[in-house]
């Protein structure tokens, strides 16, 4: 019996686990400034600084709350292409999400994800 309930259960489809990375906001700089991804992939944007901040797309596609110390903002992707952000307080500050095209997908979808 635990033979066939070991069986059954390796047919049975797995769910793909998306990744996550992480974009760090310190001392007016997004670290990494570049990020290459593939689609479905969470981006996660933490300030670190102790100044508030705010992540826009260069195409207007999202644009965070402004967030303080702590406060995250989540964006998935569902690629392909690049996506140009810049701190809308700060314009000097700028990073870029590249999303690998030979994987496919299509749009994104962003969320605010406030800190405790």
């Amino acid at each position: 019996m635990k033979r066939l309930l070991l069986a059954l259960s390796l047919l049975m489809p797995c769910q793909a686990w998306a990744a996550t990375v992480e974009i760090r906001i310190d001392n007016f700089t997004f670290t990494p400034a570049e990020v290459r991804v593939a689609p479905g992939t969470t981006i996660v944007w933490i300030n670190a600084d102790d100044i508030p901040h705010a992540i826009a797309a260069s195409d207007k596609s999202f644009k965070s709350k402004v967030l303080d110390t702590d406060d995250r903002y989540t964006l998935t992707v569902a690629g392909p292409g690049t996506i140009a952000y810049f701190c809308s307080l700060h314009p000097h500050m700028t990073g870029r999400i590249i999303v690998d095209a030979s994987r496919g997908g299509g749009g994104l979808n962003g969320e605010s994800a406030m800190g405790p």
